[in-house]
């Protein structure tokens, strides 16, 4: 039966066939998808983009959470296969290296090592963030020497100066992005240390495209 709703997802031909298992088949192409699923993955698409965990989207989308957070774990290693390419070969405005560490883990030395180190980058309208090294494997190690203080003084010596940074507003792009990481990383609880790459890469993300845009994007990546 010829399908006179929609084109061809891979190569846009407008002549689909409707096939008992309720998937279409392109009359040019020959390549098959379900409307089921699409209908299904643009509303999963939809609710990461509107910020809506994995859990929130499952309940609302009657769901399983498993599939839904599957879903979610693929977007975002999607985007930053994405935002590398997006980067490769642009000028470099300015950059500058941020220390990240939960607000809870502060105040106790030892969790110097649980710090998240990137360097921002703002190139042409937009932010990429690059990881440095993770300290923890070396936690063990400094903790016998005892030189944790001193990381932990050189660390609350910079989270006085950004703070002071973010109180005086300073108007550059990197500046913006850093505040709007600090807001969003919130939203999640208990990320892994070694997960920690995709969330930023997620933020990032977010913070370089409106919302339409994402939902663009990521359908395209997606599919």
């Amino acid at each position: 039966m010829l399908s006179l709703h929609m084109k061809c997802i891979y190569c846009h031909h407008p002549k689909l066939y409707t096939l008992k298992t309720g998937q279409l088949k392109c009359s040019k192409c020959g390549k098959k998808f379900s409307p089921k699923k699409l209908k299904r993955d643009a509303s999963i698409i939809d609710s990461f983009c509107n910020n809506l965990s994995a859990r929130e989207a499952s309940i609302r989308l009657s769901l399983n959470y498993i599939t839904v957070k599957g879903r979610y774990d693929d977007f975002r290693k999607l985007i930053a296969t994405f935002a590398q390419n997006q980067y490769l070969g642009k000028e470099v405005i300015e950059y500058d290296e941020y220390l990240y560490l939960e607000k809870s883990k502060k105040k106790i030395e030892e969790n110097i090592f649980d710090l998240q180190n990137f360097l921002t980058f703002h190139y042409e309208d937009k932010i990429f963030n690059l990881p440095m090294p993770d300290l923890h494997k070396y936690k063990n190690e400094f903790l016998q020497d005892g030189a944790q203080k001193s990381y932990f003084k050189e660390f609350s010596k910079f989270m006085m100066f950004n703070k002071i940074a973010k109180i005086q507003n300073v108007d550059n792009l990197i500046t913006k992005f850093w505040i709007f990481f600090e807001k969003s990383i919130l939203r999640y609880k208990g990320i892994k240390p070694e997960n920690f790459f995709y969330y930023l890469k997620e933020i990032e993300f977010k913070f370089n495209y409106t919302k339409e845009e994402q939902k663009e994007i990521l359908t395209k990546l997606y599919r």
